[in-house]
């Protein structure tokens, strides 16, 4: 029987496991190959046992295919009658090239599916009590790439420092010092950031400052890609909760 060559984009979701869609195990466990990249979770290739998993992502700048070839091995497996899965960590579509790589295996004629993962731009920073939005605090939020294609910090960061919004930055851990030398033009100084490091991992790391003192608290506890940037008030919202399960946690002394 024929079956049509298809390619399905899965979102791994931060990197808990447990907060993989049902959706994105039955993919998996429904895949011929799975080609998976380095922020995936290793652990969710138990959902596909007997599929071919091939690892495509990069660790340390270093490639172990270029997205040319990533583009043509999944044509390839599908011509040859395998229903091949793309496992990407958080949500493919944010930051993540799930696009490119369906339109590619779209324009040879495969058919193509998409599985929505939970982002890490919203769960990692709740995931440590901090919402994006937060009535009295912030109306909205950015996310942002720290890096362009040209490998340059992304001039939305300066637009974004300018506003009372929440900003979350991908894949700024290299442009730290920029990022925070915006944001003291803009006089934003005392603003709250956090890093979160392997956010909902359990090698996860938190550093928490403000705008001016940041930069020793990451050197301080050597935080590094993967990391997540969140600057605004509402980083404040990690604190608050903590002191209210301190208070209300402890015995009632009677007298």
């Amino acid at each position: 029987m024929y079956r049509v060559p298809k390619l399905t984009v899965v979102g791994a979701g931060p990197g808990d496991i447990e907060l993989m869609t049902l959706k994105g195990v039955k993919a998996l466990r429904n895949a011929n190959v799975v080609m998976y990249d380095a922020l995936a979770a290793i652990e969710l290739l138990g959902f596909a046992p007997q599929a071919e998993h091939i690892f495509v992502g990069k660790r340390k700048g270093c490639y172990s295919y270029q997205q040319k070839q990533i583009n043509e091995l999944i044509v390839q497996r599908a011509r040859q009658g395998k229903n091949v899965v793309r496992l990407k960590g958080g949500d493919p579509f944010v930051f993540g090239r799930g696009a490119e790589e369906m339109e590619y295996a779209a324009s040879h004629g495969l058919e193509v599916a998409f599985v929505p993962g939970i982002s890490s731009c919203l769960s990692v920073p709740a995931a440590q009590h901090i919402p994006v939005t937060k009535r009295g605090s912030s109306e909205s939020f950015w996310v942002i790439t720290g890096t362009t294609m040209e490998h340059k910090l992304s001039e939305d960061v300066r637009l974004a420092a300018r506003s009372n919004a929440t900003v979350v930055i991908l894949m700024g851990m290299s442009k730290l010092p920029q990022i925070i030398s915006t944001f003291n033009e803009e006089g934003k100084a005392e603003l709250p950031v956090a890093i979160i490091q392997n956010g909902t991992r359990a090698d996860e790391k938190v550093g928490i400052g403000t705008v001016s003192t940041i930069l020793k608290e990451v050197e301080k506890k050597q935080l590094t890609n993967p990391a997540i940037i969140i600057i605004g008030e509402v980083v404040q919202h990690r604190n608050q909760i903590k002191a209210l399960q301190q208070k209300y946690s402890e015995p009632n002394v009677l007298n």
